[in-house]
């Protein structure tokens, strides 16, 4: 079993950030130091840092989520940055897409304990849902490089649905590569948000491109 007392401390202003929400936010912290851990979900040495660098630093990206939005969460994995979203915006429809049943597994036990009606969990790649699921937002951490991921959704986002992905600072070089893509599907150029929610010493970089 995992020592939670290795767990993180919540940031100053982390309650006030979720809200309501903050109770489930810290079940949710707990399965990720625990069962997460366990189940190979997420890195022994990510326990001290999971608010800041995994739930927070994803949870900013709600800000650009709206009530209305059906939001497609591209290799969900431990739920990243899905659950956070739809912790913070429950009025928004989330779907995680993860293809691997161990983590579908886990995703299924950590949604059902969180009691998140509003999110529903799809075991599928992305470029396998055209036709059968259409998305206004588009989300992915850390999945693939930006070329791909535009690839794999420009058919699942509705016209003006957007993707919104967090990346590292090496995101310049990956965007450089997108510009035939994004003119061949009638894409924006990429805006990367640098955003802290408030919260964050290290903020988060948010790339958004539109579907024209």
């Amino acid at each position: 079993m995992t020592d939670l007392s290795a767990l993180e401390i919540p940031p100053a202003g982390t309650e006030e950030f979720f809200g309501a929400a903050y109770p489930a936010a810290q079940r949710y912290a707990q399965h990720l130091a625990t069962t997460g851990i366990e189940w190979g979900l997420i890195g022994p040495r990510e326990i001290d840092r999971l608010w800041t660098r995994h739930i927070l630093n994803c949870g900013v990206v709600a800000e650009f989520i709206d009530d209305s939005d059906v939001v497609g969460d591209v290799g969900s994995g431990a739920g990243l940055p899905g659950i956070p979203i739809a912790l913070l915006r429950p009025e928004a429809q989330v779907v995680l897409i993860e293809p691997m049943e161990r983590r579908v597994e886990w995703l299924k036990m950590v949604v059902d304990d969180l009691a998140l009606d509003n999110v529903r969990i799809v075991r599928a790649r992305v470029e396998e849902l055209v036709d059968e699921e259409m998305f206004t937002v588009v989300t992915s951490r850390a999945v693939k490089a930006m070329t791909t991921l535009i690839e794999w959704t420009h058919e699942v986002m509705v016209p003006e649905g957007r993707i919104l992905a967090l990346k590292g600072a090496s995101v310049e070089a990956e965007l450089a590569k997108t510009k035939k893509l994004l003119k061949r599907y009638r894409l924006s150029q990429p805006e990367i948000h640098i955003v802290d929610g408030g919260i964050l010493d290290v903020p988060s970089r948010v790339v958004e491109i539109v579907k024209k």
